[in-house]
């Protein structure tokens, strides 16, 4: 009677989805696109797309070349690309982030810096070309209602 509990709390456990979280440590350098589901903090350095439906943390050693595309992310350390968040990018302490940014809300303390254009539209954030075309076909419709 006594086994029968233990192996099925044992099984129920292993059932059970795990918290999924990926880290990318200090002196790890990778080449290539990373693309997950779950959290994700980069301590090391990355060259290649970041993509996850959850968090980025870039840690204050963190280093990432190239585009992030994210729910939310907290970045300490050093970013070139673009960078897509659905809600909320915040940039903490030491933080260095070059390149254009697309998110709903966003945070930057004053140690951090910024360089590059930020667009907090609520249409998706589908690129800088579609941005430019909405923009231009809005203003070639005011001009032709005018006259």
């Amino acid at each position: 009677m006594f086994n029968n509990n233990r192996n099925s709390k044992s099984e129920s456990k292993a059932i059970l989805p795990s918290s999924n979280v990926n880290i990318i440590g200090s002196g790890t350098s990778i080449q290539g696109d990373i693309v997950c589901e779950g959290d994700i903090r980069i301590d090391g350095q990355v060259n290649g797309l970041v993509s996850t439906k959850a968090k980025i943390v870039v840690g204050p050693e963190g280093e990432i070349t190239g585009d992030l595309v994210c729910q939310s992310a907290d970045i300490l350390g050093k970013v070139t690309g673009i960078i897509k968040v659905d809600e909320l990018l915040f940039l903490k302490g030491s933080a260095f982030v070059k390149g254009d940014v697309y998110t709903a809300h966003f945070e930057m303390e004053p140690t951090a810096k910024f360089n590059g254009r930020c667009y907090m539209e609520a249409d998706d954030n589908e690129g800088v070309k579609d941005k430019h075309e909405k923009s231009f076909f809005k203003e070639e419709a005011t001009t032709g209602e005018e006259a």
